[in-house]
């Protein structure tokens, strides 16, 4: 292994101070000759130097680093945000910590902790649970000393930047597609009972039921985690009811859903009509390609950043809620109502 160079070895071989190369190396103003600056630098990069941001920290009071907090990286969707965030953050000079809650509240807190006591400048959060009691977490955030940015996922009681998705528009937009295709019985799969995601996007769903005429029969909602496995479990509730074609409010469910249908002869769109939601995975694993509403990931992760950066900017600024609308892609995946 190479030893570390260090600012006073390359000091001592230009014949400077350490103060002087230290202000070259981070381009700082100083009255350093241009000649006397080529030499640092050239020295600097045979040498392989490496600057200590540790060191640099505790003069800057910047760690140039940021925080993720996801419910679950194996999702496709987080993964996706979690990639799409780390390189924004790289070309705005930060590196980012990725940490997994597994969708627990209670590491929502320690993660938070663990993240502030490394050091981060700032936090991206995606919250595990938005609809249950969320004092501790509150609290909690009430007393970060840092930015925090809330995405995808957020807690109304707490103020601070956020971005998201329309959900409720998401939910709408599908039903309403099976709808036009002539569908009548529609079962929507969801994770209503944790997530404020959810819930809307089943308000959604409602919404375009009722403006056809529908009445509203519960027994197609289903509910299900995000995870592949609750998806599985739940398509019983599906297979056993009339429905001719189902909402599935995120790819995981999609999944989950397609791999019970699929070990019980069913297909899609033969025997059901299905739209997803993410866009994110189904077509590199199954055929047909699944429609989908669409959360564009670059999209959320590029307002994300930008909020992150404008209140590291200026922590006085007001905070900001960004709303993004989703995009139903349509493919080979809903067929005609028969």
């Amino acid at each position: 292994m190479a030893k570390k160079v260090t600012l006073k070895q390359i000091a001592h071989e230009v014949g400077l101070s350490p103060a002087s190369v230290s202000l070259v190396l981070n381009n700082r103003p100083c009255r350093i000759s241009e000649e006397n600056r080529r030499r640092i630098k050239e020295v600097a990069a045979r040498e392989h130097y490496i600057p200590n941001q540790i060191a640099r920290s505790l003069v800057t009071r910047q760690s140039k680093t940021l925080g993720l907090i996801v419910p679950n990286i194996e999702s496709r969707f987080f993964s996706s945000l979690a990639k799409n965030l780390e390189q924004r953050c790289r070309a705005e000079g930060y590196a980012l910590f990725i940490t997994n809650s597994d969708g627990i509240p209670e590491n929502d807190v320690e993660l938070l902790n663990l993240l502030v006591t490394r050091g981060v400048d700032g936090l991206f959060l995606v919250v595990s649970d938005e609809v249950s009691d969320n004092a501790t977490l509150l609290e909690e955030l009430s007393n970060l000393p840092v930015p925090c940015v809330m995405v995808d996922r957020v807690v109304n009681e707490f103020t601070c930047d956020k971005v998201m998705f329309d959900h409720e528009l998401g939910g709408y937009m599908a039903t309403r597609y099976l709808l036009q295709m002539g569908h009548r019985r529609i079962a929507c799969v969801v994770n209503a009972s944790k997530t404020l995601t959810g819930r809307k996007r089943l308000l959604g769903y409602l919404r375009a039921l009722r403006e056809s005429g529908l009445e509203t029969d519960l027994s197609l909602v289903v509910e299900s985690e995000y995870y592949i496995s609750s998806a599985y479990e739940a398509c019983t509730e599906v297979l056993d009811s009339d429905a001719t074609a189902v909402f599935a409010s995120s790819d995981n469910i999609a999944l989950g859903l397609l791999k019970r249908m699929h070990e019980k002869g069913k297909r899609i769109p033969r025997d059901y009509s299905m739209v997803s939601y993410d866009n994110s995975a189904a077509d590199a694993l199954f055929e047909p390609a699944l429609t989908s509403i669409e959360q564009n990931v670059g999209e959320l992760s590029m307002h994300a950043v930008g909020l992150m950066m404008r209140r590291l900017a200026n922590p006085a600024v007001d905070p900001v809620e960004r709303v993004l609308k989703p995009q139903l892609v349509i493919k080979e995946s809903v067929a005609s109502a028969k």
